[in-house]
């Protein structure tokens, strides 16, 4: 294996287990010697956690998505870069998508870690409204949501 695969694999698998300051060691390293959508990516991420460089990191992951459009580690990545610029909403939204491309256990973790509730019933309502709240109860116990 060469040393720059070695560096990005070993960048990834400690960026996964957010240690993102040996990630961030790892991919940088590798960003001397190559480039690769991957790379970018996770290198996004942890320059977005680790320096709080938002807009650099953001561009990194976006660059990424859009030269690999379907996968959805690049997705991850960008929520992740959303979440630590405190874009709760942005991040949730880029995971979704990210989920729709392929079920992965990262989003997934993400998404529960979030807390993230289904849409109220009837949108012009308030989640709170008592025709919603119940409504919501009742199909939920049908099996119908």
């Amino acid at each position: 294996m060469t040393e720059f695969r070695q560096l990005v694999e070993q960048g990834a698998a400690a960026a996964n287990e957010k240690n993102t300051l040996e990630a961030l060691i790892h991919l940088e390293k590798a960003a001397v010697l190559g480039s690769t959508p991957v790379l970018n990516s996770y290198l996004g991420y942890c320059l977005a956690v680790e320096r709080r460089q938002f807009k650099k990191g953001a561009s990194l992951c976006s660059n990424a998505l859009k030269e690999e459009p379907g996968q959805p580690i690049h997705y991850l990545n960008l929520g992740r870069v959303y979440l630590a610029a405190g874009e709760k909403a942005q991040a949730i939204k880029t995971l979704r998508q990210g989920l729709k491309l392929g079920r992965n256990r990262y989003i997934v973790e993400e998404l529960r870690r979030l807390g993230i509730r289904k849409q109220p019933i009837f949108s012009s309502l308030a989640r709170r409204h008592p025709v919603n709240k119940h409504v919501g109860v009742l199909l939920a116990r049908l099996g119908m949501r």
